[in-house]
């Protein structure tokens, strides 16, 4: 599939389309300032950082450009003909999952004509939502080539450069894609655990706008119905991924009158929350509690006990991420590819279960 490069846009001269409905006209830096009813020089100042400009206007202006799609800065793309030769990395933050995939992007990048720049979103104090829009429209097409976008929290369908995504979101308008095969990787996990002779399983859910989450709770469901073992939803909580949700979720599920003897964690910041609400509560890690991760990140084997967890070959997305994106730059019949495997890394954080 070739690069998308519609973006959102204007419906006619006076009035602005629903923001989010695509249309086949780009939006330009007029229809900005009709829009937000200011001159096109006012919006080139907002977009362009100069001095002059009320801030209630500035605010006037992002707002348009964000409902709008505006994702290219204003006179230099038009000016721009030639490439950048740089490839963004477009993450929320510098976690242990984005940096094991920078190692596998910046090593493939090496005897390229392309430098890499990673970008951590300014994320605002409402939440994650939509950070990757407001980095593509800083960015694209002025300063990057195009772009590798890491867990993204909206669907981002349109851009003004190419667009891979790792970890995509749960939406049906996505870009290509890398990921693993998250549903296979939980069904091993909780069957691990399954094995092992547990039955009461907790787990602490991922981040609910991501399909990897989706396909990490089904993949404990099936385990479990396959063995026999009957959902329990009070075994199963939000950790949104992040460590001070996870160590909430974990306290709720030690808290049950019948607590859980195993948890499996969406990833493994969660599981390391849980390894650590465990150690606060004098339980033995596996003794009492057994847990199990997923990512293998570079903390779950220091830590102590060892984490057992399931393992992406996240030097290998970040590898395959740089691939796809350089063909779509060259002009390529780019699709994504099959779901990379996960596979079981058991270690110290798992034991048999505890006799009743």
């Amino acid at each position: 599939m070739t690069p998308q490069t519609g973006i959102p846009g204007i419906a006619n001269a006076q009035q602005p389309q629903i923001p989010g409905e695509p249309s086949s006209a780009r939006v330009t830096i007029n229809d900005v300032a009709r829009a937000a009813q200011v001159s096109v020089s006012t919006v080139s100042k907002v977009v362009n950082g100069r001095y002059g400009v009320a801030p209630a206007t500035i605010a006037k202006v992002h707002q348009v450009i964000s409902e709008l799609g505006y994702e290219t800065s204003l006179v230099a793309s038009s000016l721009r003909s030639t490439r950048t030769n740089i490839i963004g990395i477009l993450v929320a933050e510098f976690e242990p999952f984005s940096l094991g995939l920078l190692n596998g992007i910046s090593a493939t990048l090496r005897g390229t004509p392309y430098d890499l720049m990673a970008y951590a979103g300014n994320l605002s104090p409402e939440g994650h939502a939509g950070w990757e829009r407001r980095s593509l429209s800083r960015l694209g097409g002025t300063l990057i080539d195009g772009a590798i976008i890491v867990t993204p929290t909206v669907e981002v369908p349109h851009s003004s450069v190419p667009v891979v995504a790792i970890d995509p979101h749960a939406g049906p308008e996505m870009p290509i894609a890398i990921d693993v095969d998250n549903r296979s990787g939980a069904y091993t996990a909780t069957r691990h655990l399954l094995d092992l002779g547990h039955r009461r399983i907790g787990h602490i859910r991922g981040r609910g706008d991501l399909a990897s989450a989706h396909l990490r709770e089904q993949g404990y469901r099936q385990a479990l119905e396959e063995a026999g073992v009957e959902f329990d939803g009070q075994l199963s909580h939000d950790g949104d991924y992040q460590h001070d949700a996870a160590v909430q979720a974990a306290h709720d599920l030690l808290d049950l009158p019948q607590p859980p003897t195993a948890i499996f964690a969406a990833n493994d910041l969660s599981a390391l929350a849980a390894l650590q609400v465990a150690g606060e509560r004098g339980l033995q890690v596996p003794g009492d509690l057994s847990i199990i991760g997923f990512d293998d990140i570079p903390a779950a084997a220091q830590s102590s006990p060892p984490l057992s967890t399931v393992r992406q070959p996240l030097h290998e997305m970040g590898a395959q991420a740089v691939s796809m994106l350089l063909g779509l730059l060259a002009g390529e019949d780019v699709r994504s590819p099959g779901h990379l495997p996960a596979v079981l890394v058991p270690r110290e954080t798992t034991g048999p279960a505890r006799s009743s």
